[in-house]
């Protein structure tokens, strides 16, 4: 189980996806949209994915934890808008022993957020949004209204 989603994930399929007699060890991690970004209340995250790129990349960051660690690999990123408490993405790794559950499940997170093409907007309760490269646009403020701070 590797890939998008514009559905909410269910952490107990990547978990089964990945269960194997064999191994004595799960990891998972979620990660899930903040109440807050930058001192500023968040109402949701977007994220926007180069979709068949993406899914490559996943694939790859995969089979080198597994052949790493002896790992088995699930993981699933969501796609559009994801609501403060959501899960925007979820890994789980299966190895003999729990390091090398832990460490496989780790690579995966870390190796995503710094290959994959997709980007995440943050939606601020204000109505501004914020790329996570720093661009902004401030609807408020283009409305003619008080920018927020």
């Amino acid at each position: 189980m590797i890939g998008l989603t514009d559905t909410p994930i269910d952490h107990a399929a990547l978990v089964a996806a990945v269960s194997d007699p064999e191994h004595g060890g799960i990891a998972t991690f979620i990660g899930t949209t903040r109440r807050e970004s930058d001192e500023r209340p968040v109402a949701a995250l977007r994220y926007e994915a180069y979709d068949e790129l993406a899914v490559t990349e996943l694939r790859a960051i995969a089979a080198e934890a597994a052949g790493a660690w002896g790992a088995r690999i699930a993981v699933v990123h969501r796609r559009g808008e994801v609501a403060v408490g959501e899960p925007s993405v979820a890994v789980a790794a299966s190895a003999r022993h729990r390091p090398a559950a832990f460490a496989a499940c780790r690579y995966v997170i870390d190796e995503l957020k710094a290959r994959a093409p997709i980007w995440k907007q943050t939606v601020h309760a204000d109505g501004g949004t914020t790329w996570i490269d720093g661009c902004t646009t401030d609807h408020a403020h283009v409305q003619g209204s008080t920018p927020h701070a």
